[in-house]
């Protein structure tokens, strides 16, 4: 990207916006829009203020920055609606087992012997920069001593909805799990009105490491505040087998029964919610978050995306955590979605690109009770958008952007990202972090890690 002749005339003569993006192929993903083909974006603030078309503008104003977009893809970011920032610190610790092996003899042990709020705060900055590099630019988080994350994003400028894990056991930084609710609460007290980038929300992880007190104690926490409940549900056969024994009824079910469904709890997986379960979520108004790489990496089945859609259930995309996927590239979720249900309905029109697209951007921040604040391009949003430089081999030739960025697009192809209105990366340069501060602090902790005599 370049700076043109006539740009910098415009920027002599004072200034309209804060940062003009002009010459790009612009997507807005408003309703029925189609691709601007060489439009602008203006921003001011943190907001959007003008899109359109530099073909049918005489003029566009001046700007303190502006960014010549030729020959480059203008979209809003991408939203990560699930994930486990700090667990890159466990990378490729653990690959290749089935979800209970690989959490309760390797993840769970890893995270009582290391997990403190140094590893959170530097593996939480390692994944904001993946995230960051691969066009993500909100994300949903649940982890342990959260404070530290919720210190990282902040530096950072990402935008997020964070929340502090609650278990019943002993947990890093809650080591009584009777003060687990205690712990969440003061999250969110710490946290709740500190930026509008930063929403804090409850955690409660799963229906089998949670009693029915705790998650119906999580929930009236998150009801109290008027946040975001988290939970992973329904995500193998053998969770549901248990549910099912012990309860008598399946995982969504149980928890509509403990009253904990409604338009802000966020279920994640769901991979193996039935038809009525499915109904039951469509009812309630329940999102859910789909993570199809980690379910297929752990093999744990596929999630009925397209019959959630047709139940008229809000469906975003995640990436889990980097320890389960292995990476936290949007691009790589949104192709995974798509080929697998394809395959999986023998298919080739199920979830076509252009809805995939959707769910990773506008779907995501709906799911998330954003859909007017963020997720397209058009005046009055936030300014949270992405660059990706068309003039790559593997994105050429072009004929319909919404396809290459499922099925060509990498992620590498991510050049610039704003955030509210603040330049993230320019130029394929994070200029929000130190990196290679971030590596080096991360290069220690893992060399901890590997010294742990149980994963020598």
């Amino acid at each position: 990207m370049r700076e043109t002749d006539h740009a910098r005339d415009r920027r002599s003569m004072g200034t309209e916006y804060d940062i003009l993006i002009e010459n790009g192929l612009v997507l807005t993903l408003g309703p029925d829009a189609a691709a601007i083909p060489r439009g602008f974006v203006a921003v001011k603030g943190q907001n959007i203020v003008a899109v359109g078309s530099m073909d049918e503008t005489q003029a566009l104003g001046s700007a303190s920055k502006v960014i010549d977009a030729t020959r480059h893809l203008v979209m809003p970011g991408l939203v990560n609606a699930h994930t486990h920032a700090a667990m890159t610190a466990f990378r490729g610790l653990a690959d290749d087992l089935p979800l209970m092996t690989w959490l309760n003899e390797h993840i769970f042990p890893a995270e009582a012997a290391h997990v403190g709020p140094e590893l959170v705060y530097w593996a939480t900055k390692l994944a904001l920069a993946e995230m960051i590099q691969s066009g993500t630019t909100c994300v949903v988080d649940g982890y342990f001593c959260e404070n530290e994350a919720a210190r990282a994003v902040s530096e950072v400028g990402l935008r997020a909805v964070l929340a502090q894990g609650v278990v019943d056991f002993p947990a890093p930084g809650v080591p009584d799990p009777a003060k687990n609710i205690e712990a969440a609460r003061a999250f969110i007290e710490r946290w709740q009105g500190v930026s509008e980038r930063l929403a804090p929300s409850v955690f409660c992880h799963a229906p089998y490491t949670c009693s029915a007190s705790t998650l119906k104690r999580g929930k009236a926490l998150a009801r109290q505040y008027g946040v975001l409940f988290q939970i992973h549900v329904a995500e193998t056969r053998s969770e549901v087998e248990q549910m099912i024994s012990e309860q008598g009824v399946r995982p969504v079910t149980f928890l509509d029964r403990l009253g904990l469904l409604d338009e802000k709890t966020l279920a994640v997986h769901c991979v193996h919610a039935d038809a009525e379960e499915v109904a039951l979520l469509a009812a309630r108004g329940t999102p859910v978050a789909v993570c199809t790489e980690s379910n297929m990496k752990l093999a744990s089945g596929l999630a009925p995306l397209p019959a959630m859609l047709r139940a008229g259930v809000k469906v975003a995309l995640g990436t889990d955590g980097p320890a389960s996927n292995n990476d936290l590239n949007m691009f790589g979720e949104m192709r995974a979605a798509a080929l697998m249900h394809k395959v999986a309905s023998a298919d080739p029109t199920a979830l076509p690109a252009s809805q995939v697209v959707s769910l990773a951007v506008d779907g995501g921040a709906a799911a998330l009770g954003m859909g007017d604040r963020i997720g397209r391009l058009a005046p009055g949003y936030r300014a949270d958008l992405i660059l990706l430089d068309l003039d790559r081999p593997n994105l050429q030739p072009l004929y319909h952007p919404r396809s290459h960025l499922v099925y060509a697009a990498t992620g590498r192809e991510v050049k610039t990202v704003i955030v509210d209105g603040r330049i993230l990366m320019e130029d394929g340069q994070l200029t929000c972090l130190d990196l290679e501060e971030t590596m080096s602090r991360m290069r220690t902790i893992s060399n901890s890690i590997k010294s742990y005599q149980k994963f020598k």
